[in-house]
């Protein structure tokens, strides 16, 4: 009978803690925007592997750029959706 090799994820770890000039902040919209789906959605942290700290930190900055108009909330406030519907 044949072995099955099975499939080993790799570790996961925090992008900030692993590079601490990499900022957090609200006015980085290209950096948070790897954090956020394409549905606007915010993905959890055992997905993205951020430590719990820089989670919640995320979180409040992806809220606070949605609110200043840097990130949108979901796919039909995108301009490339909207564009597409018009």
């Amino acid at each position: 009978m044949a072995f099955k090799k099975r499939f080993t994820p790799r570790k996961k770890f925090c992008r900030f803690c692993a590079n601490k000039e990499l900022p957090l902040d609200y006015k980085r919209p290209d950096i948070l925007r790897d954090f956020v789906t394409e549905r606007g959605k915010i993905i959890a942290r055992r997905i993205t592997g951020t430590c719990a700290k820089h989670q919640r930190r995320l979180t409040t900055e992806i809220k606070r750029a949605r609110q200043m108009a840097l990130l949108y909330y979901t796919t039909v406030h995108a301009t490339e959706v909207r564009k597409k519907i018009s």
